[in-house]
């Protein structure tokens, strides 16, 4: 069933809730048999991998990092150069191979890719400029994205936007062309050769009506470019499309079950903000496109591009009747049949003036009208893109059009993080990215003093890789109305959401690419926590909010800083600053570990820390080399610093100097005057120490990280200062860890990082924590002791790196380039 909700298009795709409701079992049937087919995959076939979006030009973005200007398709520039090498585009990143067509089987005939002048004479990319009936559908089952096709041309900005001007068959035609998609927040320009794939001559896919037009042709192409191939186009739903052509936030409304009693205020609404309108029937579990006795189309999009009160004088009465206007991307005679349709009898009670104003016509274009209430009989799903406020252009403001008010964040959910579950979770819930959401000023013509605003949840990045196995997670949302006490807790924790029901919610968990819903809700402050169903389910995510008054949204997260240590934890000072007996034990025990050099460097430093820290590394058959009787022999685990309680720097200081005494770390001798064997005679191996250290205990990064926090001369080792220093640190962050591994595995929960980290004395957003469960996290969702210190460690280096520059205290540093990759590397 996964597979059928990600790839349904039209009515044929049903709303799955949490609990799994399942489709009709006829539909299930058919669907699964269409699914099978597409999936069947010979061991013969090869796969592709996706042209990347990477080398996808970013508007308004420098090439940096990973996407060098040598990388990224740049229109202009590779126009040029055919221009002057009198050589047409071939486009390296989707060629003109099968595998740009499908990716689950093999063409089932011989598809050839021809240039426009190859299929006609006199190709043109406009013919007499575009619209809505430049929009034909061919063999490919993307029905969706032609009902977007159509809905675009309406709005000429819009239009121009994702399709340029400057691509032309005639001035510099060098057989490139280009588009611009919104894609999660950026626009991008996708740049595709124009050989198009046809079978005896024609095209097989997206075409105009006049047979010289390519410009929907080749939208399409660019389209199937940016998702990996044409395959991955079949199955969507118009408002996908919608969103991609317009940045805007898309809406779906069941009209069978769920009508909202204000549908047709939404829908005149939604056209004074110039939004866009997609509908469709439910698919016929038997018939591929089945035609209803209405002369509908089942399972098939249609695009809604009217809707108007009408004046009607009948002998009897007159008034106004609401009437849509509805267009079939076939655009053929496939029309509706029922009142209101072509040369119907009810247009002659409607006034010649208000037919001109209609722009009537009786032609077999696909295009009709019929009455508000037959829509709504007929149709089962409706479909809304409200734009975003750049998408109207200051003429349209003049003419009456509206703006939405729009607020957007991305977000993560990182595995072991912030992939916390939805609510059923309660646990790990709260771990989850949470959002403020604060609405000050109730719509202007809401009599009850509400506040309209639309949430939606996109997921990034999937449609383009199903040809690797990747679906869309099941997704959604809930909203928590909160106070300004609530807020001064960030983020809320677990007790907030076990006490507090939400106001508002997704209608369902679902596995499509956004998950949206309408919404009245009172002014005031409130938190929207998306989610997937399942905890540690990991994923990239948008979230947006519209509104009609202003709406402000920021993150409900933690500042990034320094706090408290854990009352809990706070280890004991011994004052070691002061001439005292721990001082003098210290030193002497920091000579004998150091040798002649007078410092330790990070292969002593790991001798030390993996005996003192033996019980509390994840278990292994051996750690270090040594067995466990040995290990047995060098610490009391019953005493404080055992297994039964924190332990503190005292502790800590004992362990190693008990250590010492007995020779296992070099140096000391015993009562007798003889030095008794030292750490190298206990060692398996045979190779020298410093040319075999075991990968077992604290790792090689580890430690030479420890050495760099202190290593202020950078020579790589620590002083006696240093190496004072260092050891409180390792106590406090010892205590931590035992605080939280309450059953002494050695690992902490990775969803315990963040609260492990506050008693540590540090404070982190979701995007650092984030990136430390990736960095240090294991596939199980754990983080072992030793990467917890290391963890500990570079925090305290970065944050104390930044500290020295900001000398002010306004949270800002400045670094030259040397600087910076200095104290990076080092560190």
């Amino acid at each position: 069933m996964d597979e059928l909700k990600g790839l349904l298009g039209g009515a044929g795709r049903q709303l799955f809730d949490a609990a799994g409701q399942a489709i009709t079992s006829a539909a299930t049937e058919y669907i699964g048999n269409v699914i099978n087919e597409m999936f069947v995959k010979k061991e013969s076939d090869t796969k592709r991998f996706l042209p990347s979006i990477k080398n996808m030009k970013v508007l308004g973005e420098r090439a940096v990092g990973s996407r060098s200007s040598a990388d990224v398709q740049d229109f202009y520039q590779i126009r040029q150069e055919c221009l002057e090498s009198g050589s047409l585009f071939e486009d390296p990143e989707f060629p003109a191979t099968a595998s740009s067509l499908l990716y689950s089987k093999r063409p089932d005939r011989h598809y050839e890719w021809l240039r426009p002048h190859e299929i006609c004479d006199n190709p043109e990319f406009f013919v007499e400029g575009f619209s809505r009936f430049d929009v034909q559908q061919g063999e490919l089952g993307d029905c969706w994205l032609l009902a977007a096709c159509a809905n675009l041309t309406q709005d000429q900005k819009m239009f121009l936007r994702v399709v340029p001007e400057d691509n032309s068959f005639e001035d510099e035609y060098a057989g490139v062309f280009h588009f611009r998609f919104w894609q999660y927040g950026k626009w991008v320009d996708v740049v595709i050769d124009d050989r198009l794939p046809t079978y005896r001559g024609q095209l097989i896919y997206m075409r105009s009506s006049e047979q010289n037009e390519f410009w929907s042709a080749l939208l399409e192409k660019a389209y199937a470019k940016l998702h990996g191939s044409y395959e991955s186009l079949r199955g969507g739903t118009t408002c996908e499309a919608m969103e991609d052509f317009t940045g805007g936030v898309a809406e779906m409304y069941d009209l069978k079950d769920q009508t909202p009693p204000n549908l047709f205020e939404i829908i005149e609404k939604g056209f004074k903000r110039n939004s866009m309108f997609g509908c469709s029937i439910e698919a016929d579990p038997h018939v591929l496109e089945a035609e209803t006795p209405e002369g509908l189309i089942r399972g098939h999009a249609y695009s809604i591009t009217k809707i108007q009160l009408v004046d009607i004088e009948t002998p009897g009465r007159s008034g106004r009747i609401p009437l849509i206007r509805l267009r079939n991307p076939w655009g053929n005679e496939a029309e509706w049949n029922g009142p209101w349709s072509d040369k119907s009898a009810e247009w002659r009670y409607i006034p010649d003036a208000q037919k001109e104003e209609l722009g009537l016509n009786f032609d077999h274009d696909g295009e009709f009208w019929m009455s508000y209430r037959d829509f709504t009989r007929y149709f089962d799903r409706m479909e809304i893109c409200n734009l975003s406020p750049d998408s109207l252009s200051d003429d349209q403001l003049n003419r009456g059009k509206i703006r939405w008010e729009m607020s957007m964040f991305e977000g993560e959910w990182a595995i072991g993080s912030t992939a916390g579950g939805c609510r059923n979770y309660l646990d790990t819930f709260w771990h989850n990215p949470q959002y403020v959401m604060r609405l000050d000023d109730p719509d202007e013509d809401d009599a009850e003093g509400n506040c309209t605003v639309i949430i939606a949840l996109l997921q990034k990045n999937r449609r383009s890789r199903r040809n690797m196995g990747v679906e869309c997670l099941t997704i959604g949302f809930a909203v928590y109305r909160v106070t300004e006490r609530d807020l001064a807790q960030k983020p809320l924790k677990m007790n907030f959401f076990k006490y507090n029901a939400s106001a508002a919610r997704s209608p369902a968990f679902i596995n499509l690419r956004e998950v949206s819903c309408r919404f009245k809700l009172p002014p005031g402050s409130y938190v929207i926590v998306p989610s997937t169903f399942e905890p540690n389910e990991e994923g990239e995510f948008i979230i947006r909010v519209f509104s009609e008054t202003a709406n402000g949204m920021m993150e409900n997260d933690e500042h990034v800083g320094v706090g408290d240590l854990d009352d809990r934890i706070a280890p004991d000072d011994p004052g070691f600053h002061q001439p005292s007996p721990q001082r003098q034990a210290m030193e002497r025990l920091f000579l004998d570990v150091a040798g002649e050099d007078g410092e330790v460097d990070w292969v002593e430093l790991k001798r030390i820390l993996d005996h003192s820290f033996r019980d509390d590394l994840p278990k292994t058959s051996s750690l270090n080399g040594l067995n466990r009787q040995t290990y047995a022999s060098t610490q009391n685990a019953d005493g404080p610093g055992g297994p039964g309680g924190p332990g503190g720097l005292e502790d800590l200081l004992g362990m190693l100097m008990n250590m010492c005494c007995k020779g296992v770390l070099g140096g000391g001798e015993d009562t007798n005057g003889n030095r008794p064997a030292n750490l190298e005679s206990q060692i398996v191996p045979t190779q020298p120490l410093h040319d075999n250290i075991s990968a077992e205990g604290f790792s090689k990064d580890v430690c030479r990280a420890m050495v760099a926090m202190l290593d202020v001369d950078h020579t790589g080792k620590l002083g006696f200062d240093e190496f004072q220093q260092l050891l409180t640190d390792i106590a406090k962050w010892k205590a931590v860890f035992k605080l939280y591994d309450t059953q002494g595995s050695g690992r902490l929960s990775a969803f315990q990082l963040r609260d492990a980290l506050n008693s540590a004395g540090y404070h982190l957003n979701n995007r650092i924590l984030n990136a430390l469960v990736h960095r240090y996290g294991s596939r199980s969702g754990t983080i072992p002791f030793d990467d917890f210190i290391m963890c500990a460690v570079k925090i305290k280096t970065m944050i104390e790196i930044f500290r020295e520059r900001d000398t002010d205290g306004s949270n800002q540093a400045t670094f030259t380039m040397d600087d910076w990759v200095e104290k990076t590397l080092y560190s």
